[in-house]
């Protein structure tokens, strides 16, 4: 019988990777708390039609991209795809307009798309999403952009850039429509076939394509800022102003658009040059009508999403710093089956002191026993056999200089902790 493997596009995160991700999101809870903002955890499904109303019907995530199933008495549920319509029914479904607005959360766990699988994208992925519910100030906007670039810095990404651009909103995005239209009708035949779909029933879409022909005919497309009323042409500048104030360097991007339908005015990605290219790290904006989309009343809102394998892969490449990889801090030793017992007592007593502590049950020689302490990465090894117990000591060795030393057992805690914290 074959062995069952992972289904294709989903992986394992194992030991040597998986404390990175902890680093990652254990970086994002104290900038969240520094910026004010309160963890929540969602559910993994919620109904299908929270997502095909307020993602929007015509997005390759509800097209092709979502897995939605039956469940046993024939209610449509879907894997979320994404947070922020997850954030924004919890927001509606929990009163949250009755708090000091706006409401400030955010949340991290595991995503699902069925897309093709490639290097830092699967089709169960894990995003950290950041939102500020309840205000259409611009300012909050530049707290959302200000929160993402000050987490990737403090995880020590370089050559950080935010590539913004305004989307407009339903006043003023019917008529920059029709003039995209008119730009990409008289391109339609070189369109790839998806772009084609797009034409009639969401154009704008056409902007975001990955097909590099595409992206070359684009260039040359008219730009959304141009079409602004003067309510997103006011608050997009001050978007801007307050970028410029706070030192973020940031460049506008006429055909910067989000892949998801609901956005209104600032759209944004944040990118980090690794390796002579530029990836970016987030992407994020403003969603005014996400709540109206899913029967609730009109909530701003603004957030981005990051994907954490992403954040881990380019971290990588930059040589970032995950700080100390986890490691126990103390190994105890039997140095003869007389000390079995005790040592087994020594070790849980060391665990409730709250220091990290391991043993080997199989009866390894001490030799074997010091080489797995060693590759534990533990700091400390405490040896333990008859002789040690007949004069109530315990052989403390400090694993990276070889020098040992016995120390009696009623100040060995004292002992460890001192040696510990250094």
């Amino acid at each position: 019988m074959d062995i069952i493997k992972a289904p294709r596009g989903v992986r394992d995160v194992l030991p040597d990777e998986s404390w990175k991700w902890a680093y990652v999101v254990e970086t994002a809870r104290k900038v969240a708390d520094a910026f004010g903002y309160d963890e929540v955890h969602l559910p993994i499904f919620e109904h299908t039609e929270l997502f095909s109303r307020g993602i929007g019907d015509s997005t390759d995530v509800v097209e092709k991209e979502m897995y939605t199933f039956k469940d046993r008495s024939g209610r449509s549920l879907t894997l979320r795809p994404e947070l922020t319509a997850s954030m924004v029914r919890c927001y509606l479904e929990h009163g949250m307009s009755k708090r000091v607005q706006p409401v400030k959360l955010w949340s991290v766990g595991p995503m699902f798309r069925y897309e093709r699988p490639q290097k830092g994208r699967y089709r169960q992925f894990w995003q950290l999403d950041v939102e500020a519910l309840g205000s259409g100030a611009p300012e909050v906007d530049l707290e959302i952009v200000t929160f993402a670039v000050y987490l990737f810095d403090t995880l020590g990404l370089s050559n950080l850039e935010v590539v913004v651009n305004s989307v407009g909103c339903p006043a003023c995005r019917p008529v920059y429509r029709e003039a995209l239209k008119e730009y990409v009708g008289s391109n339609y035949d070189e369109l790839c076939k998806t772009c084609q779909n797009r034409f009639e029933r969401n154009p704008l879409r056409i902007l975001d394509c990955k097909n590099e022909h595409c992206r070359e005919i684009m260039k040359e497309s008219p730009g959304m800022v141009g079409y602004l009323c003067d309510e997103c042409s006011e608050h997009f500048q001050k978007v801007k102003e307050g970028m410029s104030l706070l030192g973020i360097s940031y460049k506008e991007d006429k055909n910067l658009v989000r892949g998801l339908d609901y956005y209104t005015k600032t759209a944004f990605e944040v990118l980090s040059g690794e390796l002579g290219a530029q990836n970016a790290v987030c992407g994020g904006g403003r969603y005014d009508n996400l709540a109206e989309a899913i029967g609730g009343p009109h909530v701003p809102g603004v957030g981005f999403a990051a994907g954490i394998e992403r954040i881990v892969l380019t971290m990588e490449g930059q040589g970032c710093d995950f700080g100390r990889k986890p490691g126990i801090d103390v190994f105890v030793a039997i140095a003869d089956d007389s000390a079995r017992k005790a040592g087994l007592k020594l070790l849980y007593d060391i665990r409730r002191d709250k220091v990290s502590a391991d043993m080997n049950y199989s009866g390894k020689s001490l030799s074997s026993q010091l080489k797995m302490a060693s590759n534990k990465k533990a700091k400390l090894a405490c040896i333990l056999g008859s002789a040690e117990i007949q004069k109530g000591v315990v052989t403390v060795k400090d694993l990276a200089s070889g020098l040992q030393e016995e120390v009696h057992q009623n100040s060995l805690m004292n002992h460890i902790k001192q040696y510990i914290v250094r």
